[in-house]
């Protein structure tokens, strides 16, 4: 379950994480009288679950009260990167002198948790790992004992934060883990941790994912799980169906039947130069209502510009799966992405067959597949 930014700085303020004073609305005039309570200048952060919110035009500085409203006309309502806005967080504005990120998540090869401090702070961290991987001090826990003081210390140190801040970022980086443990958290993180003027560190974002499988253990977290998915239509209707889905930002969509199998599929479109556009787990059953629900949910994101399907037949056979996609389009008047797919295990022979080659593009490997959905993507972005 992802927070929304508001309720994540909600629970780090009540850790003791340091927050600027900030205030929810969502209309114009909501805006205004939270700008004019906080006090100008304000920042105005559209509420949706997606990085680079700044550079799609989700977060607005104003200075007076003309701007503030300008800025709120401009954000609510808006689709960004195939989010509806309807809310936004009037922030008090932060007069930084340096941006700093410090976060907490799993590091599956090692097993364990890790803690990672940067100095390149307020930018997308995936591009400084990629681009700069030394500019991220990275300190693994034992979970057995937590993180001992010294490790919050000696990751601050390595990042090369400066020293007068040192001991309070050493601190939240310290309250982040505990969080992390405590809320059985998937990911904690704080980009950018701004360092101000008179070198006190402030949270001016916040990024908070927990385990869904625990939240019986986090019942006021389950409380925020209703609002927290109310920014994404496509991940409620997920819900609806029964699907495990998360949407992404490429315009290749997946669609597949088991966690692993939809997972090499995602590497693969990588791999082959395209980007996901989600993971959709149909899990088990491929009967038309099923797959024709699955299409629906792919073809409603705006950024898919073709879909793959990777389907594996054990339990349900190929044949099955077969006959249901093609129930499944028949039912569309015009079918609204190219549509690839590649059959395996029970039956995928006769499955083969049965698929209507009017409607699907057929390939006999995975790779095939991937690659010919990528190619289209690539065609209809040209």
């Amino acid at each position: 379950m992802k927070l929304h930014e508001y309720q994540a700085k909600q629970v780090f303020a009540d850790a003791g994480v340091p927050t600027p004073d900030s205030q929810l609305a969502s209309d114009v005039d909501g805006v205004v009288t939270a700008a004019e309570e906080i006090g100008y200048p304000v920042a105005v952060k559209a509420q949706v679950q997606v990085g680079g919110r700044g550079k799609a035009g989700g977060i607005k500085l104003a200075d007076d009260e003309d701007e503030a409203r300008e800025a709120a006309e401009s954000i609510l309502g808006m689709d960004l990167k195939g989010y509806h806005v309807d809310r936004v967080l009037v922030e008090e504005a932060v007069d930084f002198t340096d941006e700093l990120y410090v976060g907490i998540t799993m590091d599956r090869g090692e097993g364990k948790p890790v803690a990672m401090v940067s100095t390149k702070g307020g930018v997308n961290i995936e591009e400084v790992a990629e681009e700069d991987p030394d500019a991220i001090a990275r300190e693994h826990i034992d979970p057995a004992f937590g993180m001992h003081p010294y490790q919050a210390r000696k990751a601050v140190y390595d990042a090369g934060v400066d020293q007068s801040v040192a001991r309070d970022v050493s601190s939240v980086l310290t309250t982040l883990y505990q969080l992390w443990d405590d809320k059985d958290g998937a990911d904690a993180e704080i980009n950018p941790l701004m360092v101000t003027s008179d070198d006190d560190v402030i949270a001016a974002d916040a990024v908070m994912n927990i385990d869904e499988d625990a939240l019986f253990r986090q019942p006021e977290l389950a409380e925020m799980e209703e609002e927290a998915a109310g920014g994404d239509e496509l991940e409620q209707k997920a819900d609806e169906y029964g699907f495990d889905y998360v949407r992404l930002e490429g315009n290749t969509g997946i669609i597949g039947n088991g966690a692993g199998l939809v997972m090499t599929t995602l590497d693969l479109v990588d791999y082959y130069g395209g980007e996901p556009a989600n993971f959709l787990d149909v899990g088990g059953g491929a009967k038309a209502d099923r797959i024709a629900n699955a299409l629906d949910m792919v073809f409603s994101d705006d950024n898919v510009e073709s879909v793959v399907f990777n389907i594996f037949g054990g339990i349900t056979r190929g044949d099955e799966v077969a006959k249901g996609i093609n129930e499944a389009l028949e039912q569309f008047d015009e079918i609204p992405k190219p549509v690839v797919v590649r059959l395996a295990g029970t039956n995928w022979e006769e499955g083969m067959e049965i698929l209507n080659e009017d409607l699907v593009t057929v390939e006999q490997t995975l790779e095939d597949a991937v690659q010919r959905a990528v190619e289209y993507a690539e065609e209809v972005s040209e």
